[in-house]
């Protein structure tokens, strides 16, 4: 069965991002649909995917990362404005039968992602 998952990690400290909101959104035809939300664990990580079984289909998804309030927690947003704030990672699902993880590595300027297993 195919899944949805995701962690934080916060490359700054070298530490997992813990309390990390992430909004999940599908895309149709350019409108988002917001799914629901999750908060990170004290991992990093969700307790549980972030969508599975029928409620993972083929399409594209966006994740929103609410990055700025957990550097705020951190003490690290820097000036106002905050150089980063929500990052949104958009990407497609060609096969929901496999698993999907779409992790954040941040830092308070800068993050990256791939698709990992």
């Amino acid at each position: 069965m195919g899944r949805l998952t995701t962690h934080v990690l916060d490359t700054a400290r070298g530490c997992p991002g813990h309390g990390l909101r992430i909004e999940i959104f599908r895309i149709d035809e350019g409108q988002r649909t917001r799914l629901g939300e999750v908060i990170t664990n004290d991992d990093g990580r969700c307790d549980a995917p972030i969508l599975e079984g029928d409620n993972f289909t083929a399409g594209e998804y966006e994740l929103l990362f609410h990055a700025g309030d957990y550097l705020d927690a951190q003490g690290d947003a820097g000036s106002s404005p905050r150089f980063l704030d929500r990052i949104p990672l958009r990407f497609g699902v060609a096969d929901a039968s496999q698993h999907y993880h779409v992790p954040l590595l941040l830092s308070p300027f800068g993050y990256s992602t791939y698709r990992g297993s």
